[in-house]
């Protein structure tokens, strides 16, 4: 595992959770260029290290994470438009990967959460909060409107009219209030936050990891879509999901239902149980990995000639 000078990378739950720590505590975690090449870095790590189901956020001391360095990452470099956009596009890109990253990314919101740290809770896919945290959209305080798609994840965490008060007036607003407008899942007191993070993690990490995935891919694409439209994606990734885990839910799930071995409305089935398979089961996926056998093409000889059935006479091959 990599060491990096910004940020704390952990891997837990034997691999099949990962943990970011943004680790600039003298700046209130704010994001430097070096921070966007480390995270880039990051999560690269995280993509190639397996099937990583959980990818947590956040950050150490009293901040998540307080947008960006405003002197690295705009005031030294403005001067110069190429370092300029080298700085700043690193950033877009991180967050662009975050957004679609295969893993389930969940914010643990343990602080100060201001400007692009902001857009950061907004492009996980959960995100649990202290209810100390304090939340602002400060870009408006220094001249410019929250960009970068912060407005972007602004809007569609937020309805429009608190969407624009909030990114107008730049006022702070806590944990509580952020659980209220629908930015994060759920608050908690600062001192459980830790615990509730880890139980749901455990929620997660109790699933199939192509399930997990599939789920995210679906619901980014159906949100979009016609209700006819939807229907047919929906099945074609169902399809998809089924061959890439060897039809899982038929093979392991539902054949540990019939065997009344859990419930799916209490609980997830077991990923580790090896009865699971039924002979009918265990012979369709042998089927489906067996190689298309190659029909024998019989041929009829006359007279040093040979037809290929169905064919015309040809000369026969000496």
């Amino acid at each position: 595992m990599s060491k990096y000078n910004t940020l704390i990378l952990d891997f837990e739950n034997d691999g099949n959770s990962a943990k970011i720590t943004i680790n600039r505590p003298k700046k209130k975690n704010c994001m430097s260029p070096e921070f966007h090449q480390e995270i880039d870095a990051a999560l690269t790590e995280v993509e190639n290290y397996g099937e990583v189901k959980v990818l947590v956020i956040t950050g150490v001391g009293d901040s998540f994470c307080c947008g960006m360095d405003l002197e690295n990452c705009f005031l030294e470099p403005f001067s110069e438009p190429k370092e300029f956009e080298r700085i700043n596009y690193a950033g877009l890109n991180w967050f662009a990967r975050l957004k679609y990253f295969p893993s389930v990314t969940l914010a643990s919101v343990n602080g100060y959460c201001f400007g692009g740290g902001m857009l950061v809770v907004g492009v996980c896919d959960l995100a649990i909060s202290s209810e100390e945290a304090i939340y602002g959209l400060s870009e408006v305080n220094f001249g410019i409107f929250p960009g970068g798609g912060t407005m972007w994840t602004t809007a569609h965490n937020m309805v429009r009219k608190q969407a624009l008060y909030y990114s107008m007036t730049a006022e702070r607003f806590n944990g509580i209030r952020a659980e209220e407008l629908g930015y994060v899942n759920k608050a908690v007191p600062l001192r459980e936050l830790d615990k509730e993070t880890d139980r749901v993690v455990g929620m997660l990490i109790d699933k199939n990891y192509n399930t997990l995935r599939s789920n995210k891919e679906v619901y980014e694409k159906s949100i979009f879509m016609h209700f006819d439209e939807s229907k047919e994606w929906e099945l074609a990734k169902l399809f998809e999901m089924s061959y890439l885990t060897e039809d899982e839910w038929i093979n392991k799930a539902l054949t540990q239902f019939k065997r009344r071995e859990y419930r799916p409305g209490m609980k997830a089935y077991k990923l580790d149980d090896n009865k699971s398979s039924t002979p009918d089961a265990e012979r369709r996926t042998e089927e489906r990995r067996a190689p298309t056998p190659v029909k024998k093409v019989k041929t009829e000889k006359r007279l040093g000639m040979e037809r290929r059935r169905p064919g015309r006479w040809q000369k026969a091959k000496r």
